[in-house]
């Protein structure tokens, strides 16, 4: 199986992670890398460095105001009297079509949705490139690869067009999508991480040229909230071309699977062509959100049922945190996918 990974993704390294009122370490740790990497490599992934494909992929998802911010507001950050270390909001606007402020701080609040998106001095490096790794995953199976896996960190599915949120910067798998569009696919976007890819959502809801799909928590009390919810299906062109499968705390394999069969279906029927793998793995029963109890079993079947759809597979990396089983978790998925 190709993989694809750059360096530079160790630059991003939040210190702060806000939750209930509660300043805490922050779980989005670079030392996930290692563990996850050398997973991939034990169910037989071989790494290449992705190529700089420019800014161009990224802009086509997110817009050219959200890049000008991400790039420059750490140091303008820095420039505030008594400001911290790392770029984190205070406040926010009642609405999108509120105004815009020049102020850094209110750019912030514009721009990062909630308090687990920390902008240190290596986050648009790591980023950028986590970007280009899925890049490099789509290019592969646009020249035929049947299988890739992408190790993006930071992560990117609670990424909207202008909007960072929950430990995402740039929408790593809406990024490979449209790439995948772009050259002439018809894509899907399937994810499985225990939270809802509301940024993918928000990015593809009134377009109907790639579906999105999202297998999630319940999030009537989970993280994120106000998205993730069964009757939203898509507007405009986009009108049934979004699926959510909200799933009650602590659903285990079976049923987890059984809402996967219903995702596939849907992409199946929507004619896809290639298929981005939104891969958190934090729906694991060892995972620290607690918010599913998908076994490494579980797992297994979950990448084997992926594959098993015939469709060319790009795995993008999502969440999935420390644990005793995270590295298990992917070799699982992996191994599954391969047939293994």
């Amino acid at each position: 199986m190709k993989g694809f990974f750059d360096d530079r993704q160790w630059h991003h390294d939040p210190q702060h992670f806000m939750a209930n009122g509660t300043l805490m370490p922050n779980p989005e740790q670079p030392r996930r890398i290692e563990v996850l990497k050398a997973a991939a490599e034990e169910a037989g992934c071989a790494f290449a460095a992705p190529v700089d494909a420019g800014l161009g992929p990224i802009a086509a998802v997110h817009s050219a105001e959200y890049l000008t911010f991400l790039r420059n507001i750490h140091t303008r950050w820095q420039r505030i009297e008594g400001a911290g270390p790392e770029v984190i909001p205070n406040i926010h606007p009642a609405s999108r079509t509120d105004g815009y402020p020049k102020s850094a701080v209110g750019q912030a609040g514009w721009h990062q949705a909630d308090t687990a998106c920390p902008i240190a001095a290596g986050t648009w490096e790591a980023a950028y490139w986590s970007a280009q790794t899925a890049l490099a995953g789509a290019d592969a199976l646009g020249d035929g690869a049947r299988l890739a896996y992408a190790l993006s960190r930071p992560p990117g599915h609670h990424a909207f067009r202008d909007l960072a949120g929950g430990f995402c910067f740039f929408n790593n798998a809406g990024i490979a999508a449209e790439r995948l569009r772009a050259a002439g696919l018809r894509p899907a976007i399937l994810d499985v991480d225990v939270h809802h890819g509301n940024g993918t959502q928000g990015i593809f809801y009134d377009r109907d040229d790639v579906l999105t799909v999202s297998i999630h928590a319940d999030p009537a009390r989970f993280y994120p909230f106000f998205w993730g919810h069964a009757q939203e299906r898509g507007e405009g062109r986009g009108l049934g071309c979004n699926l959510n499968l909200p799933l009650a705390r602590g659903t285990g394999d079976e049923e987890y699977l059984g809402a996967l069969r219903m995702a596939l279906d849907r992409v199946r029927d929507f004619g896809t062509e290639a298929l981005v793998v939104a891969l958190g793995l934090d729906a694991s029963i060892d995972d620290p959100f607690r918010g599913l109890a998908v076994t490494q079993e579980g797992f297994r079947r979950i990448g084997a049922a992926i594959t098993a759809t015939g469709l060319p597979v790009l795995f993008v990396q999502e969440g999935g945190y420390i644990s005793d089983t995270l590295d298990a978790n992917l070799r699982c998925v992996l191994e599954g996918a391969q047939g293994g």
